[in-house]
């Protein structure tokens, strides 16, 4: 498929037959040979691998404190979206912790296979640091979102799940092909699976999927790909992903020095 039209092409052909666009090795050429149980698990790039991994450790880690305070207030000590501490302490901070927390082995399991997919869709086709940005804007969006819907204790990184989908559904707007009809739809479906789940299953914060999806759209529908994207252009998406990092870790020393100081 050529990268530019998106028109389909032969294997053999080095230049787009339709719009000029030289066009490069096929994925199965430059794929890495060690996917994970030879492609039963998709494969995960660098940016989803990390989010994988701190969900992973956090989640062990609330797991092992609960076992003293108790599930809800192990969340609370580790960043949960709770809306007195927003409005009441200031704690805005959580906005973006609690995107990485999980409440159960299902929650947890369940977000890690989807983004374990998902991701690798979405910095593949628009690169490491637009999908930092993008993941990064959602979370805070759909928590956001969900923080002016209900004061309750919510947490998940299917807010920044809900964006990453938003940001395929805008690849897909844009794309004013047969082929781009065809992502839009895929991934509609998917979101709109998602919300029926929320609406039936008691419990999930679907404000914070809403907001994340939305956030997610607008973000990467401005964004664009990075294909024919200027140097300049690139260098600002690398300052912004790294400026997105920096606030993410600063939120987790917020989070550890409030533990350290209540706990």
């Amino acid at each position: 498929m050529c990268p530019h039209c998106r028109a389909f092409i032969t294997t053999a052909d080095k230049t787009c037959p339709y719009c000029g666009e030289k066009v490069g090795p096929r994925a199965i050429e430059v794929r890495d040979p060690g996917a994970l149980l030879g492609g039963l698990i998709p494969h995960a790039r660098l940016v989803t691998s990390l989010i994988l991994l701190v969900n992973a450790g956090l989640f062990l880690a609330t797991l092992l404190y609960a076992r003293e305070v108790g599930e809800s207030m192990s969340l609370l000590a580790f960043g949960a979206k709770y809306g007195p501490s927003l409005a009441v302490r200031h704690q805005w901070w959580r906005l973006v912790t609690a995107g990485f927390l999980h409440g159960g082995w299902l929650h947890i399991l369940m977000n890690s296979w989807v983004l374990l997919d998902l991701g690798a869709e979405v910095e593949t086709t628009y690169g490491k640091a637009r999908m930092m940005v993008i993941y990064f804007l959602a979370t805070i969006a759909g928590f956001y979102v969900s923080w002016w819907h209900s004061p309750a204790l919510s947490i998940g990184s299917s807010a920044g799940i809900t964006g990453l989908l938003g940001a395929m559904v805008a690849l897909g707007v844009r794309n004013r092909t047969a082929l781009g009809v065809a992502i839009r739809n895929h991934y509609l479906k998917w979101t709109a699976y998602i919300l029926l789940i929320g609406f039936i299953v008691q419990g999930v914060d679907n404000f914070a999927h809403i907001g994340g999806f939305a956030a997610g759209f607008v973000v990467a529908y401005l964004a664009r790909d990075p294909i024919h994207s200027k140097a300049t252009t690139e260098m600002l998406w690398t300052t912004v992903a790294g400026v997105c990092v920096v606030a993410t870790a600063l939120c987790f020393f917020e989070m550890y020095m409030n533990f350290t100081a209540r706990y």
